[in-house]
């Protein structure tokens, strides 16, 4: 099984580990486009620091994360489930996942990133801001710049399990899952379930959606369920106790999609 995850816009700091090395990630069939956004990154952000924010889409708040760019080169590392923060990461909470679950989440696990393109929990990252849906000056637009080096190595690292794709909008441009491998995926959307005048109002909610992926993946990895389908996904989910309906795709060559029906966070 291979989960597709959005990473977080925000970063933990204080990486304590080896110097950054593209080489030393996981997928090494993305080494050159890692190179090749990472040296663009740092000569942006190197060269004029309004100019950066700019591109990158950053507040003055955050004028500091241009720095932080520019240094990436021997920049310190740490674990890159340890990098991404924010509300999907910290339900999943990886670090207190016991040795079984977390031997499952580094091979289940796939972060996706407009500098790195997919990393594994484990892969050595330093903290960054480059967001899927930048546009820098040289390479274009990251979504459309890493579909090419992303379909080289994702089928292969799919093989012929379950693609569960929890990724937004942004990442989602990165790569799509083609034939027989697209309906052998499933896309989550979580929806919150409101009474309102007597009558059931659904909506999506940013917190809601983000926590709700987060736990249900969490307790994928803690109990081993690895579904053959996306059929036999919603059976899993339902019996880890979710509400799940099922939208099975209505030609062939594109995805399934499941909504996750909450009440409450």
């Amino acid at each position: 099984m291979l989960v597709l995850l959005p990473p977080s816009e925000g970063k933990a700091a204080g990486a304590s580990g080896p110097a950054l090395d593209p080489g030393a990630l996981s997928l090494p069939g993305l080494t050159a486009a890692r190179e090749a956004v990472l040296a663009e990154l740092v000569e942006l952000c190197s060269a004029d620091e309004d100019k950066a924010r700019e591109v990158l889409g950053l507040s003055e708040g955050l004028r500091g994360e241009v720095a932080r760019n520019a240094a990436l080169y021997g920049a310190p590392t740490r674990p890159a489930g340890e990098v991404y923060t924010g509300v999907l990461y910290d339900a999943l909470d990886l670090a207190t996942l016991d040795a079984a679950a977390r031997e499952r989440a580094g091979r289940w696990l796939l972060v996706f990133s407009g500098l790195w393109g997919a990393v594994r929990p484990g892969d050595p990252i330093a903290p960054y801001r480059c967001s899927g849906g930048v546009r820098l000056p040289a390479l274009g637009p990251l979504g459309r710049y890493w579909r090419e080096p992303l379909e080289s190595v994702l089928p292969e690292a799919a093989g012929e399990g379950l693609v569960l794709d929890l990724r937004s909008a942004a990442y989602g441009a990165m790569w799509k899952p083609k034939g027989a491998l697209a309906g052998r995926t499933a896309t989550v959307r979580v929806l919150q379930s409101r009474i309102v005048g007597g009558v059931e109002k659904r909506s999506v909610v940013s917190h809601f959606n983000k926590a709700t992926k987060g736990r249900m993946v969490r307790a994928l990895l803690r109990e081993g369920v690895e579904p053959g389908g996306p059929a036999e996904l919603a059976e899993a989910l339902r019996g880890l106790g979710y509400a799940v309906e099922v939208e099975p795709p209505a030609k062939g060559g594109t995805p399934w999609r499941l909504d996750v029906v909450v009440t409450e966070l």
